[in-house]
């Protein structure tokens, strides 16, 4: 029996680690039919649902629970059997999947309105605490007063969370910074009221490390001020990068055009919302104004700025047939445009829902650092208590041991380790968004670091895919102008595409072109007609022999030249003679070659697959630089060279834009699908680019690698400052309040590590 799934998305709130996402996680998956992968940094819940086992409804309550909530996304909650946008609005819901919601601008603004406040109390109290200097009778009563306010407000959102936790028997690193708090913050009291820390003219020195003889006396309360500080200072950069993260994606979905000027039956015009639109709707896009969905210019010529979609500088020429994309800009002439895909079917509706889905699941680093959250808090607990003994056990003062627990717990807070993947996620998928690069899955940045080996489809991708007249041969007593005219003129009347090639360049280098009579068109051959009086043929050789006209010894030569070279030589006669030679081949794209080149340098291999004969294979892949070459190959071969070159321990990267490499893309280790290419190829593909040319290849292999190696970079060093810093800390290394800031400074350094990703640009 067939099963069926379905997919639904849910904004989960009120996680504040990456322990909460996967303790989310798991009470979701223990649902049968439920698969469920928690994001932290997107705070989104992608779940899989099997056979229907499993309602909306019953997701939402298991995580409330928890003590969360979870509201189903715009798409879910519209279309419950797709987690796709439905519309255009609803493209711009999938991007803010890929973000901080703007709901959460209330608490980022609460947050920094704590961070602001606390820190004007803190200052204060931490510089008394330092500098024995400024310190007057009764200072500690003052510092109690200053600090009261930052650790039981400033620190509530750690307090609360904490709480709800341990009333669902769970823990989180929130625990870790509101006991650590807490614990100083009471011992101080303690100290202060009972301990004799009160008395007028106490003095505690401030140390680095902690003192082992340290009496009861001693209080802690800059310890419980700048370590809330710090964690507040930590929780507003992290909402910071939240937001800078997924800005790129934003910003692509909100430049959308809001509204159409739909034409009616009567040619009237009249301003419609843009997601009102259907297939076969005809609107007028006017110069400065942008595409409303994707169409089909019918009447006008312009030139269309796609930069917003490819990062193509260059604005690109269309006229009528030509098609254009939704959310680009006009910026050259009035445009007549029929709507062919709108809301979910559009190239932003379909951006937005691959870059949401890349930066929602979790790479192969990432589930490595999301076991060891899962039960690091705990360990950490376990770690603390044992300390607090062990520094009793050797005969130190209760507050030693008391301050080296806490130091434990604060400098043990793992935030860096749960932000080390998703931050560097949003950023690189987001800046490839920006670029034209789409990233399906974040498993996609492991596979090209693998890849060695990179099979590239010949027409279409290597070459333009498009027949253009490359050089005019004229014999002696006739010139090149008269021969494309003749030519020209003839071939208006065929649909082919070597004929199209011929009347395209005979309009763009002479104009206007007289029109043939008793045109005829021979299959495989040519075609004849009158042109101005003058019975003439364009076409093959066998047809020029059959009606007895003659071919001069230099025409031949070059026809036999350009046929050695892979291309198409067509014979222009009339009067009994061939009058000249026509060369048309299918163009290799100007930034093939240096693509190749860069492929090189990125340590990969390049071969070209083509179902196009030997020899035009062999010399399109000497233009552009590639050794080895398979030509005449079925499309449903492709699929099984692919797995050959795989056998035989290759790691393969395949690159197409046909319905014919569709299998062989599903097939490859990594699959790059041109984005001008069919759907069937961008679906089967891991990578799809906007751009129509193999330089954004080495872009997407380049960006990719450099996304995979920030993550391992932010992980050795959330992995490893914890690793260093809890034995410190539990040796009384660590005053609680140096362990703080640096725990702090640890997640500062992982974010600001992959936000550098926001500077990827294109090799030069």
């Amino acid at each position: 029996m067939t099963q069926h799934t379905r997919s639904v998305d849910l904004r989960i709130g009120g996680m504040t680690c990456a322990s909460c996402a996967a303790r989310v996680g798991k009470r979701l998956n223990k649902l049968d039919g439920v698969d469920a992968s928690v994001n932290y940094a997107t705070e989104l819940a992608r779940v899989t649902l099997s056979d229907g086992s499993v309602t909306i409804e019953e997701l939402v309550t298991q995580v409330e629970t928890l003590g969360y909530t979870a509201t189903p996304t715009a798409a879910s909650a519209a279309a419950p059997s797709a987690a796709a946008p439905s519309s255009v609005e609803g493209a711009a819901s999938a991007s803010d999947e890929a973000a901080i919601p703007d709901g959460h601008e209330e608490f980022a603004s609460s947050l920094r309105l704590r961070l602001i406040v606390s820190l004007v109390l803190a200052v204060p109290v931490v510089a008394m605490s330092m500098a024995p200097v400024l310190r007057f009778e009764a200072w500690q009563w003052v510092a109690l007063a200053l600090t009261t306010p930052v650790v039981l407000w400033g620190g509530l959102p750690f307090h609360r969370v904490t709480w709800r936790n341990l009333r669902h028997g769970a823990a989180s690193m929130d625990t870790l910074i509101s006991l650590g708090t807490l614990a100083a913050f009471c011992w101080s009291v303690y100290a202060l009221v009972w301990g004799g820390a009160g008395r007028a003219g106490a003095t505690m020195p401030f140390t680095f490390v902690v003192d082992r003889d340290a009496m009861n006396a001693e209080i802690y309360f800059e310890v419980a001020a700048a370590v809330t500080v710090f964690m507040l200072a930590g929780r507003h950069f992290e909402v910071r990068a939240k937001r800078r993260s997924g800005a790129a994606l934003r910003a692509l979905v909100e430049t959308g055009a809001k509204d159409a000027a739909l034409l009616g039956p009567d040619g009237g015009e009249r301003r419609v919302a843009a997601a009102r639109l259907v297939v076969g709707d005809r609107f007028v896009v006017r110069p400065g104004e942008k595409i409303a969905t994707d169409g089909v210019v019918e009447e006008g010529t312009s030139a269309v700025d796609v930069s917003l979609l490819t990062g193509e500088s260059s604005p690109l020429d269309v006229g009528p047939g030509d098609a254009v994309t939704g959310a680009t800009v006009n910026v050259g002439g009035r445009l007549i445009v029929r709507a062919t895909r709108v809301g979910e079917d559009t190239a932003l509706a379909h951006i937005a829902r691959l870059v949401s889905a890349a930066q929602s699941g979790r790479a192969p680093a990432q589930r490595l650092a999301d076991r060891i959250s899962a039960v690091f808090v705990p360990v950490v607990l376990a770690i603390a208590v044992g300390t607090f003994c062990v520094w009793l056990a050797i005969g130190s003062t209760l507050a030693a041991a008391f301050t080296a627990g806490v130091a434990v717990l604060i400098v043990a807070c793992p935030c860096a380790l749960g932000l080390a993947t998703p931050t560097a996620l949003l950023v690189g998928t987001g800046r490839g968004a920006q670029l034209g690069i789409l990233i399906k899955g974040p498993q996609i940045l492991e596979s090209t670091r693998q890849v060695d080996t990179i099979v590239l489809d010949k027409t279409g991708t290597v070459t333009t895919g498009v027949m253009s007249l490359i050089e005019v041969v004229a014999a002696d007593g006739a010139s090149d102008a008269e021969a494309l005219r003749v030519a020209g003129a003839l071939e208006d009347g065929s649909r082919h595409p070597i004929a199209q090639a011929i009347v395209t360049a005979a309009r763009e280098r002479l104009g206007l072109l007289p029109t043939a009579r008793s045109f005829e068109s021979l299959e495989g051959l040519g075609v004849r007609g009158v042109v101005e009086g003058r019975s003439a043929i364009v076409g093959r050789s066998q047809l020029l022999a059959g009606d007895a006209m003659s071919i001069s010894a230099a025409l031949q030569t070059a026809a036999d030249a350009a046929e050695a070279r892979g291309r198409t030589a067509v014979f222009v006669g009339w009067d009994a003679a061939a009058r000249a030679l026509l060369v048309v081949s299918d163009t290799v794209k100007p930034t093939s070659a240096q693509a190749i080149s860069r492929f090189r340098q990125l340590g990969l291999t390049p071969i070209l697959l083509t179902g196009d004969n030997a020899r035009v294979a062999r010399a399109v892949a000497d233009e552009v630089g590639v050794d080895t070459v398979v030509a005449e190959v079925m499309p449903a071969d492709k699929a099984r060279i692919v797995g050959e070159l795989q056998a035989s321990g290759k790691v393969v990267a395949m690159v197409g834009d046909g319905v014919n490499d569709a299998a062989a893309l599903a097939r490859a280790d990594l699959g790059i699908a041109m984005g001008s290419g069919a759907d069937v190829a961008v679906e089967a593909s891991d990578l799809t680019l906007a751009r129509d040319d193999l330089l954004g290849v080495a872009d997407a292999v380049r960006l990719s690698r450099r996304t995979l190696a920030t993550i391992k970079a932010n992980l050795v060093w959330a992995f490893g400052y914890n690793v260093a810093a809890i034995p410190l800390a539990a040796m009384g290394l660590l005053n609680p309040m140096i362990a703080g800031a640096a725990m702090a400074l640890s997640s500062v350094f992982v974010v600001s590590n992959s936000l550098r990703l926001r500077r990827f640009d294109s090799a030069v």
